[in-house]
């Protein structure tokens, strides 16, 4: 389809889902936390990540079996609905806005990190495996510091009524 390989329509939905939850999750890491704005576009990044795990588990293009990336999605969806299940029950009372912080911050380095391997791969001379990997090591080690350095604060200013 479309002239490229592999992309199917299975592919394009994945990669149309792909783009959308990548901008989706730009959009909430950047905005103020809190908001209806915040929540819509929540809901609306967790639709994208669910449906775009979904056609993930409907690709069989590179390996013809469930494969490393099948996994992957597997845990991602996992992440997501992990990331959910807190707003939904607001529980644990004290600590469900930190939990949903940092599972869907990590639900997009995820994400991102898969976005960057694709890449990678695409680059002449790189081989797919060490493009995989190299890519998601240097994205997941940035966004375990940005994490970790970042949405304690956000949350703390989001409780005490000074949304970020």
């Amino acid at each position: 389809m479309l002239g490229l390989p592999g992309l199917d329509g299975v592919g394009l939905v994945h990669t149309v889902f792909g783009s959308a939850a990548l901008l989706l999750g730009f959009l909430v890491l950047m905005g103020r936390k809190g908001t209806l704005i915040h929540r819509r576009l929540g809901q609306s990044y967790a639709i994208a990540m669910i449906a775009l795990n979904v056609t993930a588990l409907l690709i069989y293009d590179l390996y013809g079996r469930f494969g490393p990336f099948h996994i992957a999605a597997v845990v991602s969806l996992a992440t997501v609905l992990a990331g959910l299940i807190p707003v939904v029950f607001r529980r644990p009372r004290e600590s469900w806005m930190r939990h949903h912080a940092a599972l869907m911050c990590w639900s997009y380095v995820g994400l991102f990190a898969a976005f960057v391997s694709e890449i990678a791969t695409r680059v002449p001379g790189v081989r797919f495996g060490w493009g995989v990997v190299a890519a998601t090591i240097a994205v997941v080690i940035v966004g375990a510091v940005l994490i970790n350095g970042r949405v304690p604060s956000i949350v703390r200013a989001v409780q005490t009524g000074r949304p970020s």
